[in-house]
């Protein structure tokens, strides 16, 4: 049995009259009763009681139609969810973030994303170095990375999307945070919080090259895995830290941020991705995260969203 002839069956079962049935399925009445007849012969049962003055339906066609109904929805639905996922809006998408950008994009991202395409799964894995999302990507773990560059992998795509001042993280209680701003080369006595040197996080890269730059090689306290981490080890004045300005959106009541006055740093956002795997549902992501990253840098600061043009020093470009 095809769909056509379901729905015939089907009109004819609502409209108990062939001649409505055969114009609302825009077809003659009389290929139309041929039709029926060859189903029912099919089938093996009538599906109608017809009389010269009316039409009806036998128990056998009610519980038949009944059940045709279900099997069309189910058919019409199967139809609409091919069609929304050729157009990215249905399906499942793996996406990984860096850490500063998991306390300061992810949140509007995710509800921009939601609102257009709600039937869309976003599965997120967050505060993930740079080295984890590429391994990641390269093995089919994630769908798109937001992180820091630069990477230079094969098969790779990576779209920057913002650039950002370094900043210092320190404790509040730290002696430094009565200045404005700070020389980097100020800390060189300090201890610093780092996150992973081995493979090197690209913040692990910006500290070592932007104190290399201030005249001093860091010492490095303690190594953390992750943001959060290494804002509580802040809080809890074990050392002081470099990181992206977008890092003020992490909160915290011990720890506070101060701008670098000299070496003046940047960092860039990017969108990685594997060139040869750009489905519908990751163009659609893409499409998102760029309008997203584009309002939200219209409402900020220019200094916290882009470059300085008179650095002298800068990174992840």
């Amino acid at each position: 049995m095809e769909v056509r002839h379901m729905r015939a069956l089907i009109a004819v079962a609502e409209e108990l009259n062939f001649t409505r049935a055969a114009r609302r399925l825009n077809m003659a009445q009389s290929p139309l009763s041929q039709l029926i007849r060859s189903l029912e012969r099919e089938i093996g049962v009538p599906l109608f009681a017809r009389t010269t003055r009316s039409v009806s339906l036998t128990h056998a066609g009610e519980v038949l139609c009944q059940r045709l109904v279900e099997v069309l929805a189910l058919a019409d639905d199967a139809v609409d969810a091919a069609r929304k996922a050729a157009l990215g809006q249905l399906g499942h998408i793996s996406i990984g973030f860096t850490g500063s950008a998991t306390h300061e994009l992810l949140p509007p991202l995710a509800r921009a994303y939601a609102d257009r395409y709600p039937e869309v799964t976003l599965e997120v894995h967050s505060d993930l170095t740079t080295p984890a999302q590429v391994e990641r990507l390269l093995n089919g773990q994630l769908d798109v990375a937001v992180l820091r560059p630069p990477i230079r992998v094969n098969g790779l795509a990576v779209e920057t999307i913002r650039h950002e001042p370094v900043v210092v993280l320190l404790a509040n209680r730290h002696p430094r945070t009565v200045n404005r701003d700070i020389d980097l080369a100020d800390l060189r006595n300090e201890w610093f919080i780092s996150l992973p040197n081995n493979p090197p996080a690209t913040m692990y890269s910006v500290m070592m090259t932007a104190c290399q730059a201030a005249g001093f090689i860091p010492k490095v306290r303690q190594t953390v895995a992750d943001t959060t981490s290494l804002v509580a080890l802040v809080t809890g004045d074990m050392g002081v830290a470099l990181a992206p300005a977008s890092m003020r959106h992490l909160t915290t009541s011990g720890a506070t941020f101060r701008p670098l006055r000299a070496p003046d740093v940047t960092v860039s956002l990017a969108l990685a991705y594997r060139e040869s795997d750009v489905t519908p549902l990751i163009r659609q992501f893409l499409d998102t995260a760029r309008t997203v990253v584009r309002s939200r840098a219209a409402a900020e600061p220019p200094s916290l969203t882009t470059p300085y043009e008179d650095s002298r020093y800068s990174i992840g470009f």
